[in-house]
């Protein structure tokens, strides 16, 4: 069983264009597609396609349109009311697979009801192989947030606790990486590991996998467990303990780049669960990223979509920095070491 939280979860309303966008003009649309979004409940919608048992929890009232559309795609979910709308985000994509993306801030968790959705998660969990924490907070949620979760599964389960994945951005994703205890598995792409670890911009991660690996390593010495880096167009990036890889897929034709990053991370769980090797799961991973942005809108990928023998897989020879635990994650390397 693979649970995902969403505590941000959003109608995802995706305008197709047959022209680049005109900033200030009047456009008119060819397709327009609403799904049930936000990236955890994108993880669960592509892994309950492909037949992998999966629980999305998330808040929400029984009528909300998040909720109605999760029923309609067949998805299992525990819900918290509410008593207020969830959000809609809006994404503007382009012929050449060019995305904007307006995202609206989600109504107001009150701090009993942040408990509740706790204690559901808590509860949950019990059983689980792995706990996605993923998407951004609503307002005045603590950044802290996921780090609160992932300790307080633990110490509710021990070692039976699920393994846990986090997916966000900005301050949680920061807290998470820094925080402690540290999730078995985060996935940035190259703008967030640019931010994380203040080496290289995001363009300059995606174009040189070798320095994006490096930035993973910093993260691994910090106590993350295993990294997973999407890079966009050029691939992604696995490194963990016992060895970095990094893969690609052959280029496709973009439709949409929305929900790829999550179904990236949908197809390494996939892999993990069945027991695979590490490059495979990274393998899975990038060809259910690459199914999915050559799919409109937010639609996510089956297993039966994808191509994962289109995959290529490089192993990399990465030097891992040691830094002192009083300095992890913000200060340089004290010595080093290969694998």
């Amino acid at each position: 069983m693979i649970l995902t939280l969403t505590a941000n979860p959003s109608i995802d309303r995706t305008v197709e264009l047959t022209s680049p966008l005109a900033r200030g003009a009047v456009q008119r649309a060819v397709r327009v597609v609403q799904e049930a979004g936000g990236k955890g409940v994108n993880v669960s919608r592509s892994l309950a396609m492909s037949g992998t048992r999966t629980l999305a929890i998330l808040p929400g009232d029984d009528d909300d349109p998040v909720l109605t559309g999760l029923r309609s795609a067949s998805v299992p979910f525990r819900n918290l009311p509410i008593r207020a709308g969830l959000r809609t985000n809006t994404a503007i994509t382009e012929p050449d697979g060019t995305t904007t993306k307006i995202n609206e801030p989600g109504p107001v968790l009150s701090p009993a009801q942040l408990d509740e959705l706790l204690a559901v998660v808590v509860a949950e969990s019990d059983g689980a192989d792995w706990l996605v924490l993923a998407g951004s907070l609503p307002p005045g949620v603590p950044s802290t947030f996921y780090t609160t979760v992932t300790a307080a599964v633990r110490n509710a389960h021990g070692l039976s606790a699920p393994l846990i994945a986090i997916d966000s951005s900005g301050e949680p994703l920061i807290e998470a990486a820094a925080g402690f205890p540290a999730p078995d598995l985060l996935k940035p792409n190259a703008e967030e590991l640019s931010e994380l670890t203040g080496i290289g911009s995001g363009d300059e991660l995606e174009q040189d996998h070798e320095l994006a690996a490096k930035a993973c390593a910093v993260l691994i010495t910090a106590g993350v467990g295993a990294v997973l880096a999407t890079l966009g167009s050029k691939g992604a990036l696995l490194v963990t303990n016992a060895g970095a890889w990094h893969a690609v897929h052959p280029p496709v034709t973009a439709r949409s780049t929305v929900g790829a990053g999550d179904s990236a991370l949908a197809g390494y769980l996939l892999a993990h669960s069945a027991g695979e090797l590490p490059e495979n799961c990274l393998r899975q991973a990038v060809a259910h990223g690459s199914a999915a942005a050559a799919l409109p809108g937010s639609t996510v990928p089956s297993l039966d979509q994808t191509t994962p023998a289109a995959v290529a897989v490089t192993p990399l020879m990465v030097t891992l920095p040691v830094i002192e635990p009083s300095a992890a994650g913000s200060a340089g390397p004290q010595a080093q070491e290969e694998f």
